[in-house]
């Protein structure tokens, strides 16, 4: 592998403009930008002038939009017609991939497998790769169960957010490193955040009581980055959220941490400890 291309999260910075956002990313040495795009159509009238604008100057720089859809109770027939729409509505921006939240946990294997098989017709039909993100409550939500998923459709590419598999298992994943190892190589892009057995984000990284988290969660992505290393490129997101992600202290609701300066410092210890070659 001769790169790794880090993409800054919008989820946080909605207080932005599109411009300032996109400008943002570049000013901190990101190569790139992952978001899902707010029901607001001027924003999303900005960002595209302000994508077009970027990609004239360095046409190498990175968007990745997300397909996530608010929670409301639907069929899945509803809920494929829903997840189409918004599908459609990404492509003037031409993006690099899709991020998919795909499917829901309560829906049964076959109507989940519909879902999949339609997003990844779209995928074909218009030639963007489209990555299902490892979430609670989507199709992903738990290791063994994503596991059949992929032997159904042996091709899948995944977004990797360990985090959500410690917090539905409860657990480091220590008894469920065999099934961690058959998943692997689906992961083709990653979300960097540290979460533990009962949260999908720890408060601060790099604080020494997190230690033995921050290396687990090292030793996995390192792991994905050596089964990927033929690739000319990978990508990462370093992705620490604010609330309700991030704790807070209680009455006064301030933040516990500084949430773009954990994903500042993410991208920065990632580029001094991950392997690539």
């Amino acid at each position: 592998m001769k790169k790794i291309n880090y993409l800054y999260p919008y989820w946080g910075s909605e207080h932005l403009n599109a411009r300032e956002f996109v400008d943002l990313a570049q000013n901190l040495g990101f190569q790139g930008v992952e978001l899902n795009l707010p029901d607001d159509e001027a924003f999303q009238k900005e960002f595209l002038q302000a994508l077009e604008h970027t990609r004239k100057h360095h046409p190498t720089f990175i968007c990745v939009l997300q397909q996530v859809l608010p929670v409301k109770s639907e069929s899945s027939k509803e809920y494929i017609s829903e997840v189409m729409r918004k599908l459609l509505r990404m492509l003037p921006y031409q993006p690099n991939f899709i991020n998919s939240h795909t499917g829901k946990d309560y829906y049964s294997f076959v109507e989940n497998c519909r879902v999949i098989e339609s997003i990844e017709s779209f995928s074909e039909k218009h030639s963007i790769p489209v990555f299902h993100e490892i979430h609670r409550g989507r199709f992903t939500f738990h290791a063994a169960t994503t596991l059949s998923y992929l032997e159904k459709y042996p091709g899948l590419k995944l977004v990797g957010d360990l985090s959500h598999w410690c917090v539905t298992s409860e657990s480091m994943l220590q008894d469920q490193a065999h099934i961690l190892d058959k998943i692997i190589p689906n992961i083709k892009h990653l979300h960097a955040r540290i979460g533990f057995e009962q949260s999908p984000q720890v408060n601060n990284p790099f604080a020494n009581e997190w230690m033995g988290c921050l290396e687990q969660f090292v030793t996995w992505w390192q792991d994905i980055i050596h089964i990927h290393r033929n690739l000319d490129e990978f990508t990462i997101t370093p992705e620490f959220g604010p609330y309700p992600y991030m704790p807070l202290m209680p009455f006064s609701q301030q933040p516990l941490a500084d949430q773009k300066e954990l994903n500042l410092g993410m991208k920065s210890y990632l580029e001094n400890h991950l392997i690539i070659s």
